[in-house]
């Protein structure tokens, strides 16, 4: 008895039409272009019933959109069922009826090679499930990824072109600057925070030091957030505040106006030339202020300690703080800038004068008997007798906290330098004797 013989049925494909027409007119006869492509379509797809080819019943026409954009409803059903696994083969009367652009064609197909869907253009001879159909694609790929390439190279050499005539080719607007007709202008306001940032980096030498002053004052960037170290150092080493445009490491000159001067920018890069480590501790070396928070301006507002470097030289100050954050002075304010060296000398020589007064010593004295420890008066008195050459041998943090014992307040004004001694410093320096005679130790 013969075995029945086994016939192996094509796998079934379904296939979605797609139909296109740019205008609208005709589309309301009775038989319009969208219809007559529609019939050829369906009967290639009859003619290929059996490879297992049927038409699906979901129609995708797109009447009256242009095949320059991907921006039309039929089209994007069609892609969304295509990821749905809905569709095997896509058939369409001629190529141009999917899109005219080569670059939205390769689009295309990588969605189609994404979800192993075939493509099908009746009229062409295009049939990816063929191996001339996928030589014909690969083919048009290689010409799409020629025109990308090139349309990349002509953006590119528009963009150094401009770069190179100063032009403004947007991105992220710079902190100092808002953009106007495609050209940068300056925000006034914007601008005063980036001159005093860099005005502030020049004196204080260090961009940690300066974010944590700013945050403090709770100064914001152009996006509203808190300034910090990362900030500091992308804005001061942006070229834009020169007036310039950069492209690829060359500086061409800008259309926009500059905010900074150069003698600036050269006084902050010649700062950052030196490596953070010496930097940090130059800083180091320069932040025992005798008068660190016991200073003022005769407003009342504190100078803090600050120094400028010019070469490998430190040049110290004490300044107002009105001025660091470029607040307007009082009249009768006194200076808002005074050198270290010639104000802590004044505050100096007058605490050795009054520590050299009799009546100083009778106080020193007298807080000694009153004091619950016993304390020889005599090495008190011989103390504060050496006092001006065990000075000179101290530490310069030693010299700063005997300072701090004995001066409350150094108020500076228009004529001259007010030194304010503490109430008890007397009886406090007497304690700090007999502790040990640290000034003696220290010297020692």
């Amino acid at each position: 008895m013969s075995k029945p013989s086994v016939i192996a049925m094509p796998k079934r494909s379904r296939c979605a039409i797609y139909t296109r027409k740019s205008s609208e007119e005709g589309l309301d006869m009775e038989f319009s272009s969208l219809e007559a492509q529609r019939e050829a379509c369906e009967a290639y797809v009859a003619s290929q019933r059996s490879e297992g080819w049927a038409a699906i019943r979901e129609r995708y026409n797109d009447g009256g959109f242009s095949g320059g954009t991907l921006d039309r409803p039929a089209l994007k059903q069609l892609l969304a069922d295509i990821e749905a696994g809905l569709i095997d083969v896509i058939v369409v009367y001629k190529i141009d009826r999917l899109s005219r652009s080569l670059m939205d064609f390769a689009k295309l197909v990588e969605v189609f090679d994404r979800n192993n869907v075939t493509f099908v253009s009746v009229t062409q001879s295009f049939n990816t499930t063929t191996s001339m159909g996928r030589l014909t694609l690969n083919i048009l790929l290689s010409f799409a990824q020629f025109e990308r390439e090139v349309i990349g190279e002509r953006i590119r050499d528009k963009f150094a072109a401009s770069r190179k005539r100063g032009m403004w080719m947007g991105g992220f607007v710079p902190m100092g600057y808002d953009v106007k007709d495609r050209k940068l202008v300056v925000n006034e306001g914007e601008a005063k925070t980036v001159r005093m940032i860099f005005e502030r980096f020049v004196t204080l030498g260090s961009a940690s030091t300066l974010a944590r002053a700013l945050q403090a004052e709770c100064v914001l960037n152009k996006r509203g957030k808190r300034i910090d170290k990362g900030f500091i150092y992308k804005l001061i080493n942006n070229r834009v505040y020169l007036g310039e445009a950069v492209h690829k490491g060359v500086s061409y000159p800008g259309e926009h106006e500059a905010i900074i001067s150069q003698e600036v920018w050269d006084g902050v890069h010649a700062i950052l030339r030196e490596s953070p480590r010496v930097r940090g501790a130059k800083n180091r070396v320069g932040s025992d202020a005798l008068l660190k928070g016991i200073i003022f301006s005769a407003n009342g507002t504190a100078m803090t300690p600050t120094f400028t470097r010019k070469g490998e030289k430190l040049y110290h100050y004490y300044v107002s703080m009105d001025t660091l954050r470029n607040r307007e002075t009082s009249d009768g304010a006194g200076p808002a800038r005074l050198p270290a060296a010639m104000v802590e000398g004044a505050v100096v020589a007058e605490m050795r004068r009054l520590i050299a007064t009799p009546d100083v010593a009778a106080r020193v004295v007298d807080a000694c008997r009153q004091g619950e420890d016993s304390i020889d008066e005599r090495t008190v008195v011989e103390a504060l007798r050496e006092f001006n050459g065990l000075w000179e041998k101290l530490f310069p943090a030693e010299q700063a906290r005997i300072v701090r014992i004995l001066v409350d307040r150094v108020t500076v004004s228009a004529s001259g330098l007010t030194v304010d001694l503490r109430n008890n410093g007397i009886a406090m320096l007497a304690r700090e004797l007999n502790a040990g005679m640290q000034l003696r130790e220290a010297a020692e």
